[in-house]
């Protein structure tokens, strides 16, 4: 199965219809299966007193609060029931993730296929039964999270319905350093609970989702914009759409490096095993009825004569006619 890639518009459309559907096509056209936003009711998901993030604040300012930031680059219910309908016309799946409880049953009205619970839900107990009871895969991404946390908030789900979930491994820093990035951490989710395993990324560059998929993600998530220096909280830690072009390409290229895990002979080299192997040869001339010894023969190639494994079952044995010097041994 191939690697399911989510192309993270989040709200890199700055609360622009027509950018979110920009967005869409630069998805479709980087060969993405889903591309992913946000949907959220500000004031149902941010208190008027919380701040921003450090990322948040260098890249939008510190004057304001993390609620005035995320009305300016939220739409409402309605543009996203025209963005879904955009993105099914373009032969693209959207998917949104909810921040609040009236966005999940607005987008359970839509009956999105699966849903994506972001890190900072993982502790909200009433969203994450709200999220299982509506029986649908679900890709839960852990930034910040320890494992006791992913354990509980996976009890959670599946005591409420849930039967199909995927855990994805997150950095919740924007841009996440390399060396924080622990992609084996993935391996860690796997081992402990068994599920599907994935990656969601917020490093610079194509390493750690690369890195991710040799290691098994099923999954890998990562944010693009149409422009890193466009204003919005998100955009510099985001891919620009010909970044996002080459990670597909480079993932789909990884699949294929990949293989199958047999070890076998594959038919782009079956026919260089006479030019590179060798074979057993008169190392001399060798006359009829002489002895075969360690002192005429040889090993050269090609491979198309007797195999050098033989050597001891020819050492021996008597030559049943005259071999030139170089010539394949016959028995």
């Amino acid at each position: 199965m191939s690697v399911l890639i989510i192309a993270e518009a989040g709200v890199n459309h700055n609360g622009s219809l027509e950018l979110a559907k920009k967005m869409a096509d630069v998805a479709k056209a980087a060969g993405a299966d889903i591309v992913k936003y946000q949907t959220a009711k500000p004031e149902l998901v941010v208190s008027r007193f919380a701040q921003k993030a450090e990322y948040q604040k260098e890249k939008t300012g510190a004057d304001e609060s993390q609620l005035e930031m995320i009305k300016k680059i939220h739409f409402g219910f309605e543009a996203h029931r025209e963005l879904k309908e955009y993105c099914d016309s373009i032969g693209i799946m959207y998917l949104s993730t909810p921040f609040d409880m009236d966005s999940i049953d607005f987008l359970a009205d839509m009956d999105m296929p699966v849903w994506k619970i972001p890190s900072g839900e993982i502790t909200n107990l009433p969203y994450l039964e709200k999220v299982a009871q509506l029986k649908k895969p679900i890709i839960m991404s852990t930034g910040m999270c320890e494992i006791e946390e992913v354990k509980a908030s996976l009890d959670v789900l599946y005591k409420n319905g849930a039967t199909d979930v995927t855990i994805l491994h997150c950095n919740t820093e924007y841009p996440t350093p390399l060396k924080d990035a622990n992609v084996k951490a993935m391996l860690d989710l796997q081992k402990n609970f068994g599920t599907k395993i994935g990656y969601s990324d917020h490093t610079l560059g194509l390493e750690a989702p690369l890195a991710a998929v040799a290691l098994g993600a099923e999954v890998i998530e990562k944010h693009f914009t149409l422009d890193k220096n466009m204003e919005g909280p998100d955009h510099a830690a985001s891919m620009n759409p010909d970044e996002l072009v080459a990670l597909v390409k480079a993932i789909r290229n990884t699949e294929l490096v990949l293989g199958s895990g047999v070890k076998t002979v594959t038919e782009s080299e079956a026919k260089n095993k006479d030019i590179a192997r060798k074979s057993i040869v008169a190392k001399v001339e060798i006359k009829a009825g002489e002895t075969f010894t360690a002192e005429n023969l040889t090993v050269k190639r090609p491979g198309n004569g007797i195999s050098p494994m033989k050597w001891y079952d020819v050492i021996g044995k008597t030559a049943k006619r005259d071999f030139e010097i170089d010539e394949l041994i016959e028995m």
